[in-house]
Formats: C-alpha cells, sequence, structure tokens
C-alpha cells in the first residue's frame, strides 16, 4: 500500500480493528448481559471487572490492548514508503484511529469504552520504551489510592512528556510523541465524567461489583 490511498485504507482500518467490542461480546457470551447497561455503561475493561469479574475482564483488557498493537504493526507491514519518513506518521494514524474507534465503535451505534488498553496497545507497539515506563507509575498510582480512572489520566497526561524525551534524544519517533499527545487528549476527555467524581470524592474504587442480573 503506498501514499495517499494506502495510507487512508490502513488508517480505516486501524479505526474498524478499535471498533471491535470485545466487552460488549463478552458480556453476552459469558453471562448473557449487555455491560452497556451497568456501571459506567462502557464496554472496556474496568467496567467488565465490575460486571463480569476478573478473569473476563483481564480478557477484555489483553484484546483491547491487542486492537492498537496490531492497528500499529498492520501499518508498519503493509505501508510501502512514500513521502520520506512517512511510515511511522502512518501506523501512529491508524493507532490513533483505533482509539478512536475502540470509544466511538461503528458496530454499536458510536458508543464504546475510554481507551486505556487501545491506547496502551498502540504506544507499545509505537515507543515501547515509554510503555516501559509509564506502565509501572500508572500501577502504583492505581495500587495507592485504588482509582483506575486516576491512573488512566495520570498516564494519559504523561505519556505525550514521556515519549517526547524519548524523541529528543532519539530513542523514539515524533511521530509516536504526536500520537502520544493525540491519544492522551482524547482519554483524558473521555475521563471527563471520572475526573469530575474524583474531584467530588464520588468516584468508585477498584474492587466495588455491580449487581448484574444475567444467565
Amino acid at each position: 500500500m503506498t501514499w495517499p490511498l494506502g495510507a487512508v485504507v490502513l488508517v480505516a482500518l486501524g479505526y474498524l480493528l478499535g471498533s471491535l467490542p470485545f466487552g460488549l461480546l463478552l458480556g453476552r457470551l459469558t453471562r448473557g448481559v449487555d455491560i452497556r447497561d451497568y456501571g459506567s455503561h462502557r464496554t472496556g475493561a474496568t467496567n467488565a471487572l465490575r460486571t463480569l469479574g476478573g478473569r473476563v475482564a483481564a480478557l477484555v483488557f489483553a484484546l483491547d490492548v491487542a486492537k492498537g498493537v496490531a492497528a500499529v504493526l498492520l501499518a508498519f507491514a503493509l505501508y510501502e514508503a512514500g513521502p520520506a519518513g512517512s511510515p511511522p506518521w502512518v501506523a501512529a494514524a491508524a493507532g490513533f484511529a483505533a482509539v478512536v474507534g475502540h470509544i466511538w465503535s461503528i458496530f454499536i451505534r458510536f458508543t464504546g469504552g475510554r481507551g486505556v488498553a487501545t491506547t496502551t496497545g498502540a504506544l507499545g507497539a509505537l515507543a515501547p520504551l515509554a510503555l516501559a515506563i509509564l506502565a509501572p507509575i500508572v500501577i502504583l498510582i492505581v495500587w495507592r489510592w485504588r482509582y483506575v480512572s486516576l491512573g488512566s489520566v495520570s498516564g494519559s497526561l504523561l505519556a505525550p512528556v514521556v515519549v517526547a524525551a524519548l524523541a529528543v534524544v532519539g530513542l523514539a519517533s515524533w511521530a509516536a510523541a504526536a500520537y502520544a499527545l493525540a491519544a492522551g487528549l482524547l482519554v483524558t476527555w473521555a475521563h471527563a465524567d471520572n475526573i469530575a467524581r474524583l474531584r467530588a470524592g464520588t468516584e468508585r474504587k477498584i474492587g466495588q461489583k455491580e449487581a448484574v442480573a444475567g444467565g
């Protein structure tokens, strides 16, 4: 695939990959429920944890991460060089499109999750060292304060800083830095209601369950 049609196709493919609603599908397969009817009404791993349990939530998280990884790696594998330096930018755009697809899935009437896992997967494919730096920080924040949303927003806001610093010293691409900024801002925006609840002291902590009816 070459510029410009190839880039458009790969970005569209990234969006379609991101749109795959694994949380919804696994909720229906394992419990016979639509997890959008419960908790945060989202399809991501955090709501899956509250409604479907730890094992299913871990699978949802892994599959949502894989969407971001796949979008980026497919772009790198299939895109043939157009303008100089364009392959990383096409891969970054495909990764960002996957995050957009996760948040606004075309398959479920433009509903979805908050994009954290898919953002993580794409970032890992674009700038693995950045992910290695950010992951312990996010895990520590979640462990210390017990708010997944706090860890997610903190990681989203730190990611552009970390990736840009790595890009300055040649350990990441500027395309990855642009991706981190765009995806970080989008994921933070998707957490607007969580941020409001954190400020009000009403945000749910990790481990709190949601009563779910179903098979």
